[in-house]
């Protein structure tokens, strides 16, 4: 009985540190993507982004997404992009603290709402700007911005979820409680 008992806590313990030390995928409008009739404002509620997470851009041919200035994002330049993409499933990870500005190519679809501004927390949880240090190289990965991967295949909802949950500690979970269950010969 000790054995399971004790391979279960040690599965469980396993299971909360890769949650806690996991990147976030964000699929950006959830279900209604990256569109003009999402209501990103709605979206960002409740959402903290930290150093590694990756937001997923998902939409049709009408859009596309770049990431602009703050100035640029203000009066909905499109014209002067950092970097952009139109494939229809772009994602961008999140590399440092600070804010971070996305707009719909198309000016028009911008000044209707399509953009987006996030602010990205150290890996700590701290605001950028505030006093601490910079993240370890043992925790989240430091990446330059040109390694932002824009993956053309498309990603299933599924597999990139906004919740902090994954499914391999979800796994573990569940082999813990049926090498709990079982007992062992």
């Amino acid at each position: 009985m000790a054995k399971p008992l004790l391979n279960f806590v040690v599965l469980i313990l396993i299971s909360l540190i890769i949650c806690s030390s996991s990147a976030t995928n964000y699929i950006v409008g959830d279900n209604s993507g990256w569109d003009i009739s999402t209501d990103l404002d709605t979206w960002l509620l409740g959402k903290k982004f930290k150093i590694g997470d990756v937001l997923v851009f998902q939409y049709s041919s009408l859009h596309s997404v770049s990431e602009v200035t703050k100035e640029n994002f203000m009066g909905c330049n499109t014209s002067n992009v950092l970097d952009s993409s139109k494939n229809g499933n772009t994602t961008f990870t999140l590399t440092k603290p600070g804010d971070r500005y996305f707009v719909c190519g198309n000016r028009l679809h911008c000044l209707g709402g399509m953009k987006l501004h996030v602010n990205v927390e150290n890996a700590d949880g701290a605001a950028a700007g505030s006093p601490a240090a910079a993240p370890s190289p043992e925790g989240r990965a430091s990446f330059s911005p040109s390694s932002r991967s824009k993956n053309p295949s498309f990603v299933p909802n599924f597999a990139l979820s906004n919740i902090h949950v994954r499914l391999d500690s979800m796994i573990l979970v569940i082999l813990g409680f049926l090498l709990f269950t079982i007992p062992l010969v």
